[in-house]
């Protein structure tokens, strides 16, 4: 089902102005993940991506700019970066919204294989360097990075922080108790994950629970108290309406992962102003800016889960984000309760107690426009 794209971006107006600039991020199921054009003036822009809701939303604020200062916008958002950069070292890809530690390691990799010492940092402005000069050989180059970022992040219960006193890792640490951490698959390896809390901290993680990052299984855990410690990220806008309170990396242990734009470097040799007004953004861009944006568009999405009787208790999460944004019958008359609900289908009441069945040969369903209120 496509969202309307309308619908979003009506939602995200108000919350960002930066710059001499006011912007409307928006992202919108199929229609941002597929290519959107425009009929600007200055040439064509290949934007590319992550396609995940942060990046979505960082897209279209860079569609948005770029369209406004003149140029023709053509969007693809992908899986990974291991596509989109490649076409971006090509110059099939001219601009992409990345982060500043993982696109430095991602570089790192390639250049000098897969036992690369790392070079990445809490230091932004160590690791830009060193992005700097991992980019040039390959015909792209970093933008100026801008003070929001979403980096790897722990956390607990708004509870459990509360009774034990806590707000840094360092104050779990000083617990002295056993930790169980619901995290991402590969976290026992990683030194940003349970290798790095162990020796930086010191926490003693007996067991990790490879439930995702930042996933509804991992938060799921955490409220239920089957795990002590949740990985999620900086920006992720649910945990508070979740009970759940990131914890302090006050030895800072987590890379720098400063928001960037990459470019290509042919292209922004022909398009210098490109970057002015991608600087200019990065330069207003706070964390809290991006958390509150992404919680708008998440908040009209849902996650579904399933289980079947008899074959244990677990919930089966989708992993399909949907639509919420139609999720209520507002057709109630004034002054009566709405009810919750959205119906594809046909049905039949027997309202009149004749125990009669109802047979339907066909239905099809034609998607709408979204309006605001049609009486208007």
């Amino acid at each position: 089902m496509t969202v309307p794209r309308r619908f979003l971006a009506r939602r995200l107006v108000p919350l960002l102005a930066i710059a001499p600039l006011a912007l409307a991020a928006a992202c919108a199921g199929d229609d941002a993940l597929s290519t959107n054009e425009g009929d600007n003036d200055k040439g064509g822009v290949v934007l590319g991506g992550q396609n995940f809701t942060e990046m979505q939303v960082m897209s279209e604020i860079y569609k948005q700019l770029l369209e406004d200062g003149g140029y023709d916008v053509t969007t693809k958002l992908v899986e990974s970066r291991d596509v989109y950069i490649p076409e971006m070292q090509k110059g099939n890809i001219d601009v992409s919204p990345d982060y500043l530690s993982s696109m430095t390691e991602y570089l790192n990799l390639q250049a000098n294989g897969p036992d690369a010492e790392p070079v990445a940092s809490n230091d932004s402005q160590a690791t830009v360097a060193e992005l700097k000069k991992l980019a040039e050989p390959t015909g792209i180059e970093p933008l100026e990075p801008s003070a929001a970022q979403d980096a790897n992040a722990f956390a607990v219960t708004q509870e459990y922080a509360k009774d034990n006193d806590l707000s840094t890792l360092s104050d779990l640490a000083a617990l002295g108790k056993p930790v169980t951490l619901a995290a991402a698959e590969d976290c026992s390896q990683r030194d940003e994950c349970k290798v790095g809390l162990e020796k930086t901290y010191g926490l003693k993680i007996t067991k990790v629970e490879p439930l995702g990052f930042g996933t509804q299984g991992t938060k799921d855990a955490l409220k239920k108290g089957e795990v002590t410690l949740g990985q999620v990220g900086t920006t992720d806008a649910t945990l508070d309406s979740l009970g759940l309170v990131l914890l302090e990396d006050d030895k800072q242990l987590q890379n720098a992962e400063n928001l960037v734009p990459m470019v290509n470097t042919d292209f922004l040799d022909g398009n210098p102003e490109v970057a002015d007004l991608l600087n200019n953004l990065s330069a207003g861009l706070t964390t809290n800016d991006l958390t509150v944006m992404i919680g708008q568009v998440d908040e009209e999405r849902m996650l579904f889960a399933y289980r079947v009787e008899g074959e244990g208790d677990a919930w089966q999460w989708l992993p399909e984000q949907f639509d919420a944004s139609i999720l209520s019958d507002e057709a109630a008359a004034a002054g009566t309760p709405n009810f919750t609900g959205a119906f594809v289908g046909m049905a039949c009441q027997d309202m009149a107690g004749t125990a009669l069945h109802a047979d339907f040969d066909w239905f099809e369903y034609r998607e709408r426009e979204y309006v605001v209120d049609p009486r208007r």
